[in-house]
């Protein structure tokens, strides 16, 4: 009877306090961050690569059900993925060229508007000296930024090829993803319930953001293309990119324009930019796609605007491309997957439905 009354003080002994488990679990995620930033060039093309296959699964499931091969699906497959990216980067290298032919173009409206500028604060009582300050801009030292943007156009290039190849062996390896996961089931079911959820989570907001973006950005070249801003074509393509980015994407994507708008036909031209494009932005993006849709990632814009802060510091403009998807990938694994997580889920919900109930239920006993 001693021994076995002393085992469970020895047990409670054994264990750890809970602050120590907490500290300890901080520094694991420092580690790993500091790891992922670390090699953030190869993740980066790496997430980008399997979010491009979970997106073209169900083209494949439909090719399969049709009775193509399996060699087939995946050719079909990758072309598709394929014909996306290079349509994505060849008409973004090309408006990029066009945008830097005409750009100097601007220098001399860019040095008149500078001094309009200068003169308006000297009316109100601003000093010089203190006008050359708040001025000090060189015209020359803006327009040169284009070249070293030109130059990462190559390093972007580069990343795309790295996604190429990664897209084809993930494609290759997801011919029997299916009966993978039927066989996971039997020994991890709640594994394979939250890959199931995050997979579906992530093609519905990738699908969603697609569509929405591509209205967006078909609207926003119509309204650029009237009011007379050079390379509509460009920002349309800017403003479909920035869609993938939560929160402030809209914000990104009607700056170029707006600031060719001032040197175009001035700051009244520039406001017309900022209200037409935050006009199609709320009606698209704030009235339309949420009664269609609902919000398909199912977090809360609070978390939604950490993921992007985090994981645009972390893996750069790729990250925050994708950070609603980075940040479902985080949750299916860390706590889906966690019976005794679900007061977490509870907390990252965007809305309060029977589920989130019954999570908060289960919690509690």
């Amino acid at each position: 009877m001693a021994v076995s009354n002393a085992e469970p003080h020895a047990h409670e002994h054994r264990a750890l306090p809970r602050a120590l488990i907490l500290l300890l679990g901080l520094a694991a995620a420092v580690v790993v961050i500091a790891g992922m930033k670390s090699i953030a060039s190869i993740l980066g093309p790496t997430v980008l690569a399997l979010m491009l296959v979970i997106a073209a699964h169900p083209l494949r499931n439909w090719l399969e059900r049709r009775g193509f091969a399996p060699w087939a699906t995946v050719t079909i497959t990758l072309l598709l993925i394929y014909a996306i990216l290079i349509g994505l980067v060849s008409a973004l290298v090309v408006s990029v060229a066009r945008f830097a032919a005409i750009l100097p173009e601007y220098q001399g409206k860019f040095d008149e508007l500078l001094g309009k500028a200068r003169q308006l604060l000297g009316q109100y009582g601003v000093g010089e000296d203190q006008v050359q300050k708040a001025l000090n801009v060189d015209a020359n030292r803006v327009f040169s930024v284009v070249g070293p943007a030109l130059g990462s156009t190559f390093g972007v290039l580069s990343a795309l090829l790295l996604v190429a190849t990664l897209a084809l062996f993930m494609a290759a390896d997801a011919s029997n993803y299916t009966r993978r996961l039927a066989i996971l089931e039997r020994s991890r079911p709640q594994l394979v319930e939250a890959l199931r959820t995050f997979s579906r989570g992530t093609r519905e907001y990738l699908v969603v953001s697609t569509v929405f973006g591509l209205i967006v950005a078909v609207l926003d070249t119509a309204a650029l293309w009237i009011i007379g801003i050079p390379l509509p074509i460009l920002w349309g393509l800017l403003a479909f990119i920035t869609n993938y980015i939560p929160n402030i994407g809209f914000v990104l994507g009607v700056v170029p324009p707006a600031l060719l708008g001032l040197l175009e036909g001035g700051p009244l031209t520039m406001l017309v930019v900022i209200v037409v494009y935050s006009v199609i932005n709320f009606v698209v993006q704030t009235v339309i796609q949420p009664k269609i849709v609902g919000d398909t990632a199912g977090l809360s814009v609070t978390l939604a605007m950490a993921s992007l802060i985090f994981w645009g510091w972390v893996l750069g403009a790729l990250g925050a491309l994708l950070a609603i998807p980075l940040t479902l990938l985080a949750k299916a694994v860390l706590v889906d997957t966690d019976p005794s997580a679900r007061w977490v889920k509870v907390l990252l919900s965007s809305k309060v439905d029977d589920e989130t109930e019954r999570d908060a239920e289960l919690v509690a006993k």
